[in-house]
This record gives structure tokens, sequence and C-alpha cells, in this order.
């Protein structure tokens, strides 16, 4: 293992932002090692998207929303996210039998973001 050297004291971000940028960590960091972090407080990226739903369903899933107290879009996210998770956890049994690896993203909600409306 190389020797490390140590991180200097940073009077401002900008001067730590520009050392950062002109040195490499690893002279710096052992990253072997280091454990991987989750920051569940973190807001998960949100895109805006058109989706056109037939009236009936729209006012079916706003009835539903409304008993249930949440805005009809957090409920819908929730509706699609539960929906994903089924069908990722479907599709992984089947490659578990077919001996093929899949990936799965973590469950917002297991990592204390919450779903929120736009």
């Amino acid at each position: 293992m190389k020797k490390l050297k140590t991180i200097p004291r940073f009077e401002t971000e900008d001067e730590e932002r520009e050392f950062w940028s002109t040195h490499d960590s690893t002279d710096y960091v052992d990253w072997e090692g280091t454990n991987k972090v989750i920051f569940p407080k973190l807001k998960p990226t949100t895109k805006t998207i058109s989706l056109r739903l037939p009236e009936y369903i729209l006012d079916e899933l706003r009835t539903i929303a409304n008993k249930r107290d949440v805005p009809y879009q957090s409920l819908m996210k929730i509706f699609l996210k539960e929906r994903i998770d089924k069908e990722l956890e479907t599709l992984n049994d089947i490659s578990e039998k077919e001996g093929i690896l899949t990936t799965n993203q973590p469950d917002p909600e297991e990592s204390g973001q919450a779903v929120k409306s736009e």
C-alpha cells in the first residue's frame, strides 16, 4: 500500500474545489477501504411527462386519492412504483431460473425518500 498524502485544510469551498480539480484523490484517500454510502434524504431526480388518460380512469384515481387524502399525482406515482416493483420481481424470478442476473433500483420509500407530487 502506498503512503497517502495529507489532505490540506481549505479556507473556502472554492479553494477546495480548485485543489481537487488539479489533484488525484487516490493520492489522499484509500478508496479500497471505503464502504458504499446511501444518502436516503436526497430527492430522486424527476422528469415532467405528459400522459393522456381516459377521463374515467382519472376520475377513479382522483376518487381513490381523495379517500386516502393524498394528491392524485402522488397516488399515481405510488401505484406505478408498486407495479414496476412487481414486474421487476417477476423478471428477476424468471432470470434467476434462467441463470441471468438483473439489477433493481432501490425503493425510494424504503430508503426514506417520499414520493412527492409535482
